[in-house]
């Protein structure tokens, strides 16, 4: 994992445009970095907004990414894969401090605490990159002040990929802000799929199974207390949901709040 911190914070010029502040990489496959924040952008925890950078024919390259950072922050953190041959992320991996990209602030989304009805257990189920809009709402001190309970699942291949959310999840409890909410309301299931850990296979796969439940100790779904929000491959967003309509729960949106929402907002 490296890590780079711009200088000094340079001036955006170009129309929408953010300075990049710090950028860390944590594998070959996956990088976060952070930017200046524009003064006027108020977002609730788990949207996300289009950012990129300008194409070489001179019109912008815009994709949709997750916010990872919490309404309150100061500035804002993105969380991205790095594709190749992607037509930005190929570009945006080697982004560096103190240079620009371009965000469009018109915050959207249906990972947020107002698409959901009030319920005791919160699931937040993501798999790769899908856990940044979960490193928004679990810093948001709303989640944890709605809920007696956040179940953290998120799966990868390998053991590295998972390094974002475990740092995060973990520092979570010394939190200057949450750190008291969370106590003892905070439970991670991190699983991969190809190397050898602790925790192995798919979300759906040890939810069906009833391993989850199983290792943490829990109660199966109850449409009655427990709530979700899915964000990742269109793959496994269709495969989660049959899990979560077999318990009942049903989908919600901000215009109709139900048990489960899912992200449908993807980067290349």
């Amino acid at each position: 994992m490296t890590d780079q911190t711009a200088p000094a914070k340079a001036t955006p010029t170009l129309p929408d445009a953010q300075t990049v502040t710090s950028v860390t990489h944590y594998t070959d496959r996956l990088f976060a970095f952070r930017c200046t924040r524009p003064q006027s952008l108020r977002f609730r925890s788990g949207e996300f907004v289009m950012i990129g950078l300008m194409g070489d024919n001179g019109k912008p390259l815009l994709r949709a990414y997750s916010i990872a950072s919490p309404s309150w922050d100061e500035e804002l953190e993105f969380y991205s894969i790095k594709v190749p041959d992607g037509p930005l992320t190929s570009r945006l991996q080697h982004i560096q401090p103190g240079e620009q990209i371009i965000l469009r602030p018109k915050p959207v989304g249906t990972l947020v605490l107002d698409a959901l009805l009030p319920g005791k257990r919160l699931w937040m189920l993501a798999t790769g990159t899908g856990i940044a809009p979960f490193a928004s709402l679990l810093r948001d001190p709303e989640t944890w002040e709605k809920y007696e309970q956040v179940i953290v699942m998120h799966t990868c291949r390998e053991s590295a990929e998972l390094t974002y959310g475990r740092d995060l999840v973990t520092a979570l409890p010394d939190d200057p802000l949450i750190g008291e909410l969370v106590a003892d309301k905070l439970l991670y299931y991190p699983c991969t799929t190809r190397e050898e850990s602790a925790h192995m296979g798919r979300i759906t796969d040890n939810m069906t199974s009833g391993k989850v439940f199983a290792d943490l100790g829990i109660a199966p779904l109850d449409p009655a207390i427990d709530r979700a929000m899915v964000c990742g491959s269109l793959a496994f967003n269709l495969d989660i949901k049959k899990v979560l309509v077999s318990a009942g729960l049903s989908e919600g949106a901000n215009s109709a709040p139900a048990e489960y929402v899912v992200e449908k907002a993807f980067v290349d």
